[in-house]
């Protein structure tokens, strides 16, 4: 019988051993999942900090190239608006130099018409009235 026991009990501790080893190795993967894990969560958690950063400093650079080309569109919108009304004035100070010239020119013709009418027209000269078609001759 005492044979029979210390079979039972040298199976029972050779069993034991790998049970044992099981469950450091179980120990062993637990313990490596879980720095993994803390790994991976502090890496996500700095690459989640360095997308805020370049997300906040992109939103930055955005905001200030928009506020820039917003002036520069001001400024090119006001100096055009200041050139068309500085053309727009000459162009009006052109019209009326020209209309006035066109009016003096005018007056000036028709004096001149009326003078040379007055001259040539003294009297009643056959010569000068148009020509009766309804007469016989």
């Amino acid at each position: 019988m005492m044979f029979r026991f210390k079979a039972t009990l040298a199976a029972v501790l050779f069993s034991a051993v790998p049970m044992a080893l099981a469950q450091d190795a179980a120990t062993d993967v637990k313990k490596g999942a879980d720095a993994t894990g803390h790994e991976t969560k502090v890496v996500a958690k700095d690459t989640a900090k360095g997308t805020e950063k370049a997300a906040d400093k992109t939103g930055h650079a955005t905001k200030v190239a928009a506020k820039d080309t917003a002036k520069g569109t001001e400024k090119v919108a006001d100096k055009t608006g200041h050139e068309t009304k500085v053309v727009a004035k000459d162009t009006a100070k052109g019209t009326e130099k020209v209309a006035k010239k066109t009016g003096s020119a005018v007056k000036t013709g028709a004096k001149d018409t009326g003078h040379e009418m007055k001259k040539i027209g003294g009297g009643d000269k056959p010569a000068d009235k148009p020509a009766d078609t309804t007469k016989p001759q």
